[in-house]
């Protein structure tokens, strides 16, 4: 759904922009350090503060005359019903799109999914393969795969081919260039494509379209996401606005689509208001330029069409978020990008710091089922849980309460069925909240502890805990208040 719009910016912010430093590789194992990173970068945080600011107007304003709770809650319903049908949902969406010529294929996780799709395109010899904007190829990494088979990957979405111009990935799940300006963007295509240089929008737009039509031409294969998948009907429903989607699916002579096993909806009628809400929550958009709706290959009497479509249902631990009676709200999402635009941590710190495919508020609870606590141990605990990503959420998504749940396993305090559970647990830290436990829980060893506690006002800093590096230290009040109490008694006069 990116548009050259999304990225760009005022030309006075523009002015000077040069190309972005060496591509820089990001992991969510060190995020502290690249949260610092870009906090100290005035471009970074003048970028993404000013395209999210301008995204919560937009949807602001897209919403003003809904009723939006009540569209909220009906979204929440039609995802939480699919959800708790998803097993029967996905062999009827298998059977319909079957009937109607689609060829279904199942992955258990992203490598797998990654060989049926290089099996697809070797068994016909295909070569070059034009992309759509699919998240999904993107948390399997499907590029790089594709390419040590010696099979060309190009994206055809307007941002994504700007990231993949420049060696990078993705830093929103929507808009994935948002976080280069209009500066940055011609800047990078005139080093990578010898196009003049130019703040013009449209002329930026027009060379891009021109570098890629010949290439939808001679693809051999297209490669699309999915929004929604209809069980009811075996149809594909895919969401986009520059035209790249129509076709990456209609032109090449294979089209392979790739998608979570989230993505199934019951009936087409469901699809309208997820429509409704996803569009609003993304762009601010009433509609999208483009709604695709994929039932099957090209039939004998037409004239246009791949004559072989697939379908890749990607597991890739869904089943295992599904398992889990709390969690499972994590697969309702609707890829909108909503809970990043509002969330104060994503706005200042970009995409990329969290070193994810989803980064912002859904990848702090998507991404520890896909990659493991141990290797996201400090996402669940990126956030001042002020609740605005729950908030905005078109499908009401309680995600502060899920970023709460995931805190909990990453210190062995939950079920344990999340990978790398208790990664964090410190026997230290254990020690001390059970011991501030236990005085909280005994009134005569409280107020001995608290009265003590006023005769040291000041600590030592070596004694603090580490949190102190970034709060103030807690300073014990000299008398209690249950001391002021009794010396205030003792003044007043008996009656």
């Amino acid at each position: 759904m990116n548009q050259l719009t999304q990225p760009q910016r005022p030309a006075d912010s523009a002015q000077g922009g040069s190309a972005a430093p060496a591509v820089q590789t990001f992991d969510p194992r060190h995020f502290h350090a690249q949260a610092h990173d870009a906090l100290t970068n005035p471009q970074i945080r003048n970028n993404f503060r000013t395209a999210m600011d301008g995204l919560m107007t937009k949807r602001r304003d897209a919403f003003a005359e809904w009723d939006l709770e009540t569209l909220r809650q009906l979204g929440a319903n039609v995802r939480l019903r699919a959800l708790a049908k998803l097993p029967d949902l996905l062999e009827r969406l298998e059977r319909n799109c079957q009937a109607n010529g689609i060829q279904v294929h199942w992955a258990e996780d992203g490598e797998q999914a990654c060989r049926i799709i290089r099996e697809l395109c070797e068994a016909r010899g295909a070569k070059r393969m034009i992309k759509g904007k699919s998240m999904v190829s993107e948390e399997m990494h499907l590029n790089a795969h594709l390419e040590e088979a010696g099979i060309e990957a190009l994206e055809s979405d307007l941002g994504e081919y700007l990231v993949q111009m420049a060696q990078e990935t993705p830093s929103h799940i929507i808009m994935p260039a948002i976080h280069k300006n209009t500066g940055e963007i011609a800047e990078l295509m005139h080093d990578k494509t010898g196009i003049e240089r130019t703040l013009d929008a449209d002329a930026l737009t027009a060379a891009a379209r021109a570098q890629l039509r010949e290439r939808f031409m001679a693809a051999d294969v297209g490669l699309s996401g999915v929004n929604f998948a209809v069980a009811e009907t075996g149809t594909l429903c895919l969401v986009e606005n520059e035209g790249n989607g129509r076709l990456t699916t209609t032109v090449p002579p294979m089209h392979i689509a790739v998608t979570g096993i989230e993505k199934v909806v019951e009936h087409l009628q469901d699809v309208a208001p997820l429509y409704a809400l996803l569009t609003r929550s993304a762009t601010g958009q009433p509609v999208t330029t483009y709604f695709n709706m994929i039932s099957g290959p090209r039939k004998p009497d037409e004239h246009d069409g791949p004559r072989e479509v697939h379908l890749v249902l990607v597991d890739n631990g869904r089943s295992r978020i599904y398992q889990d009676d709390e969690l499972l709200d994590t697969l309702r999402c609707i890829r909108c990008g909503a809970c990043m635009n509002h969330c104060p941590v994503y706005t200042r710190v970009g995409g990329h710091t969290y070193g994810t495919t989803y980064p912002g508020p859904i990848g702090k609870i998507l991404m520890p089922h896909l990659l493991g606590l141990d290797a996201t141990r400090d996402l669940p605990s990126a956030s001042s849980l002020c609740g605005a990503c729950g908030e905005a959420c078109p499908v009401k998504i309680p995600i502060p309460d899920l970023l709460v749940r995931l805190r909990k396993e990453a210190v062995g305090e939950g079920r344990g069925n999340v990978p790398g559970a208790g990664v964090k647990r410190d026997a230290k830290e254990v020690a001390a909240w059970k011991g501030w436990q236990w005085l909280a829980t005994h009134p005569a060893a409280w107020r001995a502890g608290t009265g003590i506690a006023g005769r040291f006002k000041a600590l030592s800093p070596d004694r603090l805990p580490p949190w102190t590096d970034y709060r103030a230290a807690p300073k014990p009040a000299g008398r209690t208040l249950h001391a002021m109490i009794k010396a205030r008694r003792k003044q007043e006069p008996s009656v």
